[in-house]
């Protein structure tokens, strides 16, 4: 009786484990979870773990483990991104006049708004002129908002580069002047008037290794690589360029996507990440969409132009965190990653997002572990398989002997 009751949980434990390894043989890494205490919990992705994740996080999973039984964790990615929002206010057009200080353009609300950008449309397409803007309550007490501000528009056979856009603090008010101090009369095409809100997003500061600046005589361009020291996201890039005089050129921002060796060493693929103008009119910020990469490239095309100073640039990347529901604190969690064949989970809980406590505990994730359970299924071969030789060679000797009949009998 005891020999069978042993027989019976040796079989059961083989059972477990097996169920177990089924779940979780197919990943490469592991890091334990621990802190959890409740239902609810979020939890930073760490920077060392983008090296060896999938890079669209299709293989993130969370499994719990307690003796026998193994549950997968629902959760939910989030990219702490900036959120803008803008909309648009309606203003019409009241007045328009001129003096010997500029050409006016005034602008009426029904009521009040509070707005911080207006976006100018002219007919020309050549000019550098000053703005001022004012705002008024009763359209006769005026205060100042901008004063001395530059917009510019260039087109020729190199350039087409605008800057006509008017970004400012909040201001409150019901009428909006618009003076330009101009030599020629502006042909204003549209006004928009709008606010730009804001919730920032969380970033993490970037520290590159390499910073590796080459001026090409021969092309007219100067190529910047940036080389880091593991793979992480980055969605802000603010480069420190410097010159004597005003600029204005096209600025190409690349990331690797991989690499391959050659005679000449290792050489890169890259894609791009961001295309427009460097100019001495804005701040030299760039934001694109979050993207994991270890090495950036960034070409500046200076035409005829003598090559700006550039005294290094500032990274950032948005945080990625998970948010999970721990159904039993009593088990054993851990994040379970490194599987190119994974396909993204399904879980319910994206749908009832709004349902989800907005003050959350994190929990600390540990470093990283090879996947003890971890195998490969491999195939081998259909000729290294016996059975199927065997087979083969009776279907071989059964056609010679069907042949070798068909040929006495004739």
């Amino acid at each position: 009786m005891m020999l069978k009751l042993k027989i019976k949980l040796l079989l059961l434990l083989l059972l477990s484990t097996s169920i177990v390894k089924a779940q979780t043989n197919t990943y490469k890494f592991k890091r334990d979870i621990t802190g959890v205490n409740s239902v609810w919990h979020s939890m930073k992705l760490p920077d060392q773990l983008y090296k060896n994740a999938n890079s669209g996080f299709e293989d993130l999973r969370i499994f719990g483990i307690n003796g026998k039984d193994t549950i997968e964790i629902p959760y939910i990615l989030k990219q702490r991104a900036d959120k803008v929002n803008t909309r648009e206010i309606a203003f019409k057009q009241i007045n328009r006049s001129s003096n010997s200080n500029g050409y006016y353009y005034s602008f009426q609300s029904d009521a009040a708004n509070t707005i911080n950008q207006i976006n100018l449309s002219f007919k020309q397409d050549n000019f550098d002129w000053q703005v001022t803007l004012e705002g008024s309550s009763d359209n006769q007490t005026w205060f100042s908002i901008l004063k001395d501000y530059r917009i510019l528009s260039i087109k020729n056979s190199d350039t087409d580069y605008k800057f006509t856009k008017l970004s400012f603090p909040d201001s409150k008010y019901q009428y909006f002047r618009v003076a330009l101090k101009s030599p020629v009369q502006p042909e204003l095409l549209e006004a928009k008037i709008s606010r730009t809100d804001t919730i920032k997003g969380i970033y993490q500061d970037v520290k590159y290794k390499t910073f590796i600046v080459r001026n090409d005589a021969v092309n007219k361009e100067t190529v910047i690589n940036v080389g880091l020291e593991n793979p992480v996201p980055l969605s802000y890039l603010k480069l420190n360029a410097q010159s004597d005089f005003d600029f204005y050129r096209s600025i190409k921002i690349e990331y690797v996507t991989d690499s391959f060796k050659t005679d000449k060493g290792i050489q890169y693929n890259y894609a791009n990440l961001y295309e427009g103008t460097i100019s001495s009119l804005e701040k030299a910020e760039y934001h694109f969409e979050n993207t994991i990469t270890s090495r950036l490239k960034v070409t500046i095309q200076n035409n005829d132009n003598k090559p700006l100073r550039l005294n290094g640039l500032e990274l950032k990347g948005n945080v990625y965190e998970i948010i999970a529901r721990f159904d039993n604190p009593k088990y054993t969690y851990a994040l379970y990653y490194g599987n190119e064949k994974a396909t993204s989970p399904s879980y319910e809980i994206e749908k009832f997002e709004s349902k989800i406590p907005e003050n959350l505990t994190s929990v600390t994730i540990g470093q990283e572990k090879r996947n003890q359970l971890y195998s490969i299924i491999s195939e081998k071969p259909l000729f290294e398989n016996k059975a199927w030789l065997w087979v083969l060679m009776a279907v071989i000797i059964a056609l010679l002997g069907w042949f070798s009949f068909k040929m006495l009998r004739n």
